[in-house]
């Protein structure tokens, strides 16, 4: 008998009011004739055109992520919820969740979102000092932040996700642990604890700030851990931090090789095709005009192809090994459809360098894996 592999829904919003100097999501800047119920229409299409390959199949949560879905009107998103439940096989319990920024939230807005089925929100702070926000382009100031997550009470939210950045530019340990501080000290269920990262394609990519010093970063990075475990805070995933039963439920699916269908500009989506024992990937048009023009039809495609066998022991393995206690080695065969003995050389071979914990049953990474995961990564690529 074939182990359903859970699936979830990816919903990519592609715009923001400005694009900040790190940020390499495919975001672009607001125009200001946005059309959110011609986007929300665009969604329909692409979800309808995608019904064939997940017909049936139970979602387990729904994820809408950008850009900045909060732009978006709580009628808009109260329209798109509802046209989801006539067209999905929604999960009883299903664990809905919208990023929000803080520059855009609107109580009433936030009470529609409420009301309308989701009941998780991410807020993304990014930092509790007005000046490291100005460097990093957000359009919101400490106060504005405060106010969201307030209103996100108030509309009746009871699982909020907080991000926060540290080694940010000329940032010093005891001012990265004081904002997490700060953060703690804000109850939240869930915390996104993440070092800024220079990436590609990135303003800072062009013109990179002073950034802390590697020594600095990781003494920075294991005081904040520290403090998030002292104050509650189980450390589930490399930069995900949270309450007891309060993990992002969607998240532990990627990384757990879960199946996910993602629609929207630029979303990508990874399904299980047990018929033909494949593992596919597609990818949609980036950009907003050519995905709305496109939604619903085969050219809304740019990418749809097949994972290669001999590459999916390294996928699989980038995502389970970012969890701090691994994952059940049966997962591997459910979700890759490849033997276990395949890689127990591998495993034996990380295992002897004190990379991976020697244990029949999990396949989990130890604090030194943790630590140098690129290097525990290398063991798995493809021969």
């Amino acid at each position: 008998m074939i182990t359903p592999i859970p699936l979830s829904l990816y919903i990519h919003f592609p715009w923001c009011v400005q694009k900040c100097p790190y940020c390499d999501f495919n975001s672009h800047q607001q125009s200001a004739n946005l059309d959110e119920f011609a986007y929300i229409e665009a969604l329909l299409k692409d979800l309808e055109f995608s019904l064939p390959q997940i017909w049936g199949r139970p979602i387990h949560t729904i994820f809408m992520g950008g850009g900045t879905p909060s732009l978006f009107s709580g009628a808009a998103i109260d329209e798109l919820l509802s046209a989801l439940r006539a067209r999905l096989n929604l999960s009883a319990d299903i664990e809905i969740s919208m990023e929000a920024n803080p520059g855009t939230a609107d109580s009433t807005n936030f009470k529609y979102y409420f009301q309308s089925g989701i009941n998780r929100l991410s807020i993304g702070m990014q930092s509790m000092d007005n000046q490291q926000l100005k460097t990093l382009g957000r359009i919101h100031q400490v106060e504005e932040s405060l106010q969201a997550l307030k209103m996100a009470r108030v509309a009746g939210f009871e699982n909020i996700n907080l991000d926060l950045m540290f080694g940010l530019p000329g940032q010093e340990q005891n001012a990265a642990l004081a904002e997490l501080q700060q953060v703690i000290a804000l109850n939240p269920e869930h915390i996104s604890y993440y070092q800024l990262t220079i990436e590609p394609n990135t303003w800072f990519h062009h013109q990179p700030p002073s950034l802390p010093d590697d020594d600095s970063l990781y003494a920075m990075h294991q005081a904040g851990i520290k403090l998030l475990a002292d104050n509650g805070y189980k450390r589930y995933e490399i930069s995900a931090f949270a309450k007891a039963d309060k993990h992002a439920r969607h998240n532990i699916n990627y990384w757990q090789f879960g199946d996910y269908l993602g629609i929207g500009a630029g979303a990508h989506s990874k399904l299980t095709m047990n018929e033909s024992a494949t593992i596919e990937r597609m990818v949609r048009q980036k950009q907003p005009l050519a995905y709305l023009q496109t939604a619903g039809t085969k050219e809304s495609l740019i990418s749809h192809e097949k994972v290669n066998i001999a590459d999916r022991p390294f996928e699989f393995m980038m995502n389970a090994l970012r969890l701090i206690d691994g994952v059940d080695e049966e997962l591997f065969p459910q979700r890759t459809m490849l033997e276990l003995d395949g890689i127990s050389k591998t495993r034996r071979l990380a295992s002897d360098n004190g990379l991976l914990i020697e244990n029949n049953k999990r396949i989990q990474a130890s604090a030194n894996g943790i630590n140098y995961l690129n290097n525990l990564l290398e063991y798995f690529l493809p021969k």
